[in-house]
């Protein structure tokens, strides 16, 4: 079973793959309509506003949580310095 290496969701189907696309490394969330990967900040405010919705923090709050997982995931290495 893969992983989204934008998000960390487990890819369990085709339906979850980008486009369907077993072969991508990325989740259907993750993808934009064109199938392309989302961008960092794309990633980053749609996390963000999925934690508001899901844990009702406040945004500060949820987007350092973002921020936070976000850098353990391989898509985003690059983002972060040290």
């Amino acid at each position: 079973m893969k992983s989204c290496i934008a998000c960390g969701m487990p890819m369990r189907t085709a339906a979850e793959f980008a486009m369907g696309d077993e072969s991508r490394d990325y989740c259907i969330h993750c993808a934009r309509p064109d199938g392309a990967m989302q961008s960092f900040d794309e990633k980053k405010a749609s996390m963000t506003s999925f934690i508001i919705k899901t844990q009702g923090l406040a945004r500060e709050v949820a987007e350092a949580a973002a921020l936070s997982m976000m850098k353990k995931l391989p898509a985003w290495e690059g983002n972060f310095a040290g």
